[in-house]
């Protein structure tokens, strides 16, 4: 079975296919691995090695009291590379999953990354303050907060309507997608998944961006309804030294599932 232990105990599962270079998946919040079935099922068909870990106290990984913040998940990520000995790695994160890999690169990536895509990624910071004005109200995170604390199992059915744009005029809702949500989210510990609002909020990647050297694809919707592209996407084109964005009319949070067509194209395009 593909399951390790980080230097605290930690048991992280991971998938692992394929042969060829490797591209490491850097999953959302509350989500799993398995919200990557279209990329892994796509990139293996092109010849690539694909790794996908679930992130400590989200899906399959441990159910986690402690360590649920960017700092300790960037140093598991630094510790499942040096488990399977990667080299020249790839590594594509979406949402939370885009600040995991920033913070991993910009503290641990230097000798092993070969390139980054961030798919509607919460860099370089999301919350509003008075360094971040054009930030995202602290109050919508307290009621992400309330919500996971409270009425979980109902959150996670109502969530991803606007996650995948399913709320918009003319949207194809297919609920099997909206219950492989709630399914990937329910299978998660709720302390870490509590923790990670925070994480994933108020972490502060503006020096983290300033540190990456190598290739950044930047790939977000402008109606993304979670994640606005307008502070986060278009402030870290500008950070990111060799950063290329590509903004998407009209797709959503959710477009690694629902737009995978298109962007799979284009991150192809980007990594050969």
């Amino acid at each position: 079975m593909n399951r390790f232990n980080v230097e605290d105990g930690t048991e992280i599962y991971f998938k692992d296919l394929g042969k060829g270079p490797t591209i490491v998946l850097h999953h959302g919040w509350p989500l799993s691995s398995d919200d990557w079935d279209a990329q892994i099922m796509f990139f293996l068909s092109h010849g690539y090695r694909v790794v996908a870990p679930d992130r400590r106290g989200h899906g399959r990984s441990m159910q986690t009291s402690e360590g649920n913040d960017m700092d300790t998940y960037a140093s598991d990520i630094a510790q499942l590379v040096d488990y399977l000995n990667l080299k020249d790695v790839i590594h594509i994160g979406h949402s939370t999953g885009g600040g995991e890999v920033i913070r991993y690169a910009a503290k641990y990536g230097k000798d092993h990354v070969k390139s980054i895509v961030l798919i509607a990624a919460v860099t370089p910071y999301m919350i509003a303050d008075e360094n971040n004005p054009d930030g995202v109200p602290k109050e919508v995170f307290d009621d992400i907060r309330h919500n996971t604390l409270t009425n979980r199992q109902q959150f996670y059915q109502d969530m991803p309507i606007s996650f995948y744009g399913y709320n918009r005029p003319g949207a194809v809702i297919k609920k099997g997608i909206q219950d492989n949500w709630w399914r990937q989210g329910m299978m998660g510990g709720i302390k870490a998944q509590y923790d990670c609002i925070q994480a994933f909020s108020e972490t502060n990647f503006t020096e983290d961006l300033k540190k990456i050297a190598v290739p950044v694809l930047i790939l977000h919707g402008d109606d993304d309804q979670i994640v606005p592209y307008q502070t986060t996407a278009l402030k870290a084109e500008k950070i990111v030294k060799k950063a290329k964005l590509i903004l998407y009319p009209g797709f959503s949070h959710g477009m690694p599932t629902i737009n995978a067509d298109v962007i799979n194209k284009d991150i192809l395009a980007f990594i050969s």
